[in-house]
C-alpha cells in the first residue's frame, strides 16, 4: 500500500523557520515528482511546490517562492520541506503528495497524515 506521512509542524513566530518532512512507503519516491500542498481554515487548497523525481528542478507557488525550498534524499525515500521567513499567512496543515504538471496548473494525487504548521504574529 502506497502512502505518503508527513511530520515536522508546530508552533512558530512570525519570521520562524520550521522544516517539514515526508516519508514515503510501498512506492520509490525517486520515481515520481513529489510535492506539497496546503489547507488553511476557511481557504481553498494550494499548491505549494512539485518537485521533479530527479530533483533537478522544482516549482514554486509565488506566495512561497523565495521563502521556501524542498529537497529529496532519496536514500531515505523522504523529501523535506524547508520553510523560512514564515507569516500568518502560511499558517496550514501541510500535505505531501505526487504532482504532476495539469493543463492549469499542477495538480496533486492522494495524501495522506499532513504537518499542523502554525505561525503566530
Amino acid at each position: 500500500q502506497e502512502r505518503l506521512v508527513a511530520s515536522g509542524g508546530g508552533l512558530v513566530q512570525s519570521g520562524g523557520s520550521l522544516r517539514l518532512s515526508c516519508v514515503a512507503s510501498g512506492f520509490r519516491l525517486d520515481y515520481y515528482a513529489i510535492g506539497w500542498l496546503r489547507q488553511a481554515p476557511g481557504k481553498e487548497r494550494e499548491g505549494v511546490v512539485c518537485h521533479s523525481s530527479s530533483g533537478a528542478g522544482a516549482w514554486y507557488g509565488d506566495s512561497v517562492k523565495g521563502r521556501f525550498a524542498n529537497s529529496r534524499d532519496h536514500s531515505k525515500n523522504s523529501v523535506y520541506l524547508q520553510m523560512n521567513s514564515l507569516t500568518t499567512e502560511d499558517t496550514a496543515i501541510y500535505y505531501c503528495a505526487k504532482c504532476w504538471a495539469g493543463v492549469a496548473g499542477y495538480e496533486y494525487g492522494e495524501w495522506g497524515q499532513g504537518g499542523q504548521v502554525t505561525v503566530s504574529s
